[in-house]
């Protein structure tokens, strides 16, 4: 999907499948343990549900996307929640060019729309701003998924691929994403990856 293509998903009135206007579930147990601290990059926000959860419970958080209006959304948000959060339009595959590093990362929905050369750009673009030890919870569409509507199914040994120069995957937990109804069903199987920079 290209840049515009990304933008007009934020452009109509209808909500994009995966743009809920909460953060889910999975992130939110994850706030509540403590473990969205420090410096917080989401990386792909969309209109920043994840990247205002980390701010809500204290951390120094950042959200980039490639989509203008998303960004737009969610400082627009940010402003109506009275959170300090800084938004950037920015290219995950480019993450260096913030010039910032963080304590941790959150992927909600982003490793699984890249291609393979994608997948090895963005796992690059990671290690360029997380920091020696910090954290990536990473959340995508799962190969138990059935049918083949929406987006590439992501196996086990795909993460572990992925990720092999560098970090370490400390768990890999079945979950689900809730998604906007419509498409026949409001949730989607999913991996939640912990994956830890060395």
């Amino acid at each position: 999907m290209t840049m515009p293509s990304w933008d007009e998903a934020y452009a109509s009135s209808a909500p994009a499948p995966w743009d809920i206007g909460r953060p889910q579930p999975a992130f939110v147990r994850l706030a509540d343990s403590g473990l969205l601290c420090g410096r917080v990059l989401d990386a792909g926000c969309g209109t920043g549900e994840h990247t205002l959860l980390a701010a809500a419970h204290g951390a120094d958080a950042a959200g980039v996307d490639i989509s203008p209006r998303a960004i737009a959304q969610a400082r627009e948000k940010a402003a109506g929640r009275g959170l300090a959060v800084r938004f950037e339009v920015a290219d995950a595959l480019n993450l260096g060019q913030l010039g910032m590093a963080f304590d941790t990362v959150i992927d909600s929905g982003l490793f699984h729309v890249f291609d393979d050369q994608g997948r090895v750009q963005y796992v690059t673009s990671l290690a360029s701003v997380l920091q020696s030890g910090g954290t990536c919870y990473l959340m995508c569409f799962s190969d138990r998924q059935p049918g083949n509507f929406g987006p590439r199914r992501v196996r086990q040994d795909e993460l572990t691929t992925a990720f092999s120069d560098g970090w370490t995957i400390t768990d890999i937990a079945a979950g689900t994403f809730e998604i906007n109804p419509g498409l026949g069903t409001t949730t989607a199987e999913a991996w939640l990856a912990t994956i830890r920079r060395l």
